[in-house]
């Protein structure tokens, strides 16, 4: 098979197209055929060993990636199931999470897989699953976001930024969404009821005060969020940071939270970073009752999967990035 492999951390620009063995499945597996896949920051910060104090942890590889193959998000055709899978057969359409989907097959944990909301198509399907799920989470589980509750979306033209300002509009939230320029209608179109040009208007001057925040792009100190909040409100982060740090944005948060959460009523909080198949079964009801539909910014064949993730690594990204696959 077809694959996008790295041997050693670094730029996108590392990774190489390369023939490879299809991978082996364990008795609880699913093999996919992969239609598409998609990308996230969660990729390119795996493939950069970044921040450096998560490769000593473990997850990425201590000196070289864990993984030679990336790629989470994936959605495709069944090919074969392992001994102990039920529910799943060769054929099935299928969307959820994978391991190295940036390849033409992918091998998956058969829980963390579902069967494909028919009203989208793979690259649709694919765009969704990470970015949905954390939205999910940050608006549903760490916000509690309530009818008549006002909640402001940093980043709300990125892949979480779109999934999070259609859940909270869809939970009755007066939705503010903060984006540039080009970006002001797309916003507007997917549920925000206000929306922020970041060039020209600053969100945390106080004027307006959010129940829930929700920090897609690092850029605001936390005291410049905790200004925007109200008294008893919510700020939650999920992101922020650049390639080449140390330890990365995670530390000053968890920092300023331990402080925040001590002496005053805000609550600073981070988004986690689980997946399970509750939330692709939550992700797939709300595309059901096209309360969800994903934003994809542009698509790259397998062969250009670096441009692609150099294109979400740089942050402008609008929406989701999809890799085709077959």
């Amino acid at each position: 098979m077809k694959a996008m492999v790295q041997d050693r951390f670094g730029p996108p620009d590392t990774l190489q197209l390369v023939d490879a063995e299809k991978p082996e499945i364990g008795s609880g597996d699913v093999l996919l055929k992969v239609h598409a896949a998609a990308v996230n920051p969660y990729d390119w910060h795996r493939l950069r060993g970044d921040p450096r104090v998560a490769r000593l942890m473990g997850g990425v590889g201590l000196t070289k990636p864990k993984t030679r193959i990336a790629g989470v998000d994936v959605a495709g055709r069944v090919q074969d199931v392992g001994a102990d899978v039920q529910g799943l057969r060769p054929g099935d359409e299928v969307f959820g999470f994978a391991r190295g989907a940036f390849a033409e097959y992918a091998a998956a944990d058969a829980a963390l897989v579902v069967p494909k909301p028919a009203s989208l198509s793979f690259e649709q399907a694919a765009a969704t699953p990470i970015a949905a799920a954390t939205a999910l989470h940050a608006i549903r589980d760490r916000g509690h976001v309530q009818p008549g509750q006002r909640v402001l979306v940093n980043g709300a033209a990125g892949g979480v930024g779109t999934f999070a300002v259609q859940i909270a509009a869809a939970l009755g939230a007066e939705v503010t969404g903060v984006c540039s320029t080009r970006n002001t209608d797309m916003v507007r179109s997917i549920g925000a009821t206000h929306v922020v040009d970041y060039a020209s208007a600053d969100f945390a001057d106080g004027t307006i005060r959010y129940d829930v925040i929700l920090d897609n792009v690092g850029n605001r100190t936390i005291r410049d969020l905790r200004r925007a909040t109200t008294p008893t409100g919510i700020v939650i982060v999920n992101g922020g940071g650049s390639p080449g740090h140390l330890i990365g944005a995670v530390g000053s948060i968890l920092r300023a939270a331990i402080v925040v959460n001590l002496f005053v009523r805000q609550q600073i909080t981070m988004v986690p970073t689980t997946w399970s198949r509750d939330d692709l079964l939550a992700v797939t009801e709300l595309v059901d009752t096209g309360t969800l539909r994903p934003v994809i910014d542009r698509t790259y064949p397998l062969a250009d999967t670096a441009a692609g993730l150099q294109h979400v690594e740089a942050g402008h990204a609008r929406g989701k990035v999809v890799i085709t696959v077959t």
